[in-house]
């Protein structure tokens, strides 16, 4: 059980500490710790707490974790997960904050936020595009491409009318539970 809660703090902790730019930009390498390395859940699992999380608010990272860390070793899991999720990073913003500070005005450190810009949008369209196969699968019924239709009403709304986005989660899960029952 010890090596279980070390390496959930191992797997969560190098992830947030290399998840440059919050908690979009981490799943990605949570699902490489938790999908491919260590094996607690498969890519669909993932998907699926990915979305669930998602309809809930608060961050992504922390969701994420407690959820994994109880799946993996109950609530000791879910403590361990989210003490690494929080601690390393909260304890290098402190230690470097100041310096952060003083060097913000720096033309390299300028360009080095500047280039990791590009990675980070990377990041986020691989876990998109992973995400698709499990958002988008045609259904039986009689509307064949609802989950298609949905994401399309939820970008229109948010986009372009505005909507706040808890609108759209809102209507997401009451159309899931009407009419995605079976799928």
């Amino acid at each position: 059980m010890l090596l279980t809660l070390w390496n959930l703090f191992k797997a969560f902790g190098v992830a947030t500490l290399l998840g440059y730019g919050g908690g979009p930009s981490i799943i990605p390498l949570y699902e490489h710790q938790v999908v491919s390395r260590y094996h607690w859940l498969d890519s669909e699992d993932f998907g699926r707490a990915l979305a669930f999380g998602n309809a809930f608010p608060g961050p992504i990272a922390t969701k994420l974790a407690a959820y994994i860390g109880f799946k993996v070793a109950g609530w000791a899991g879910a403590a361990v997960a989210l003490i690494a999720v929080v601690l390393p990073t909260a304890l290098v913003m402190i230690a470097l904050s100041g310096i952060m500070m003083k060097l913000s005005g720096n033309p390299t450190i300028k360009g080095m936020i500047r280039g990791v810009q590009p990675v980070i949008f990377v990041m986020l369209a691989m876990l998109a595009w992973d995400f698709v196969k499990y958002a988008f699968q045609p259904m039986n019924g009689p509307v064949p491409f609802l989950p298609l239709l949905l994401a399309a009403a939820f970008f229109v709304m948010v986009q372009y009318y505005q909507i706040n986005a808890v609108w759209g989660i809102v209507l997401a899960l009451v159309v899931g539970g009407l009419f995605m029952r079976g799928s």
